[in-house]
């Protein structure tokens, strides 16, 4: 029987080229016999960029559009992607088979804050005093993205998932989560999926954890099951 198919979503301000392929994610998969689906979710990498925030309602249902037509898969999703991912799971819990979620911890369960401060920071010309919002102005004006369409983006509605909705969850999930993430504690979100378990990173905060060997390590093992 042919492995699952691997879909690997991205981060906020990210794409499947600088998360995914330049990390070497994909060469990985290759080697493991993985073919992978491609996603780069709306406003982001190869997709349109529309500016206006009513055009980001359904990037969840974009995004399982796309996984529609392969059956059941596996996926990795990163950050946004991985919270993405999660809803996914809640909503069509049959879709799926392993998923990793890699930077998403306990804050999923949140309200979420006002997204002003990063909205002001994509577009506005001063150079924030925060570390975090510094990182995401430099990486919204990098390579291929439009700041304009990622604010749009962080400007949608997005459905809270509570800890009782992760019942529902029927996939295997492996969370990995830096030890130094700005997300800093992943139990309660462990606790809240039957299936799931923690890997933490030492040292590793949430922008690295892509990128690094014990991250990349640890989800090739937990989807080769």
């Amino acid at each position: 029987m042919p492995a699952r198919p691997v879909a690997l979503v991205h981060g906020f301000t990210s794409s499947f080229e600088h998360n995914w392929r330049r990390t070497g994610w994909v060469d990985i998969l290759a080697d493991e016999g993985r073919d992978v689906i491609e996603i780069d979710m709306l406003g982001h990498g190869r997709s349109d960029k529309p500016t206006d925030p009513r055009a980001y309602e359904h990037v969840d249902e974009l995004v399982a559009a796309a996984l529609a037509p392969h059956g059941l898969v596996d996926a990795v999703g990163f950050s946004a992607g991985g919270e993405l991912l999660l809803r996914l799971m809640v909503r069509d819990p049959g879709r799926f088979g392993r998923v990793v979620l890699l930077g998403v911890g306990d804050t999923v369960f949140s309200e979420k804050d006002s997204a002003a401060p990063l909205i002001a920071a994509l577009t506005g010309d001063d150079e924030p005093a925060e570390i975090t919002l510094r990182v995401f102005q430099r990486l919204a004006r990098g390579e291929g993205n439009d700041p304009e369409a990622l604010a749009a983006f962080l400007g949608r509605h997005v459905e809270a998932v509570r800890t009782e909705d992760c019942a529902a969850v029927t996939a295997s999930v492996l969370v990995v989560l830096g030890e130094r993430d700005m997300h800093p504690t992943a139990g309660a979100l462990v606790a809240a999926i039957p299936n799931a378990t923690l890997v933490t990173l030492p040292g590793v905060d949430h922008f690295a954890t892509p990128g690094d060997f014990g991250a990349i390590d640890a989800a090739i093992g937990f989807l080769a099951g």
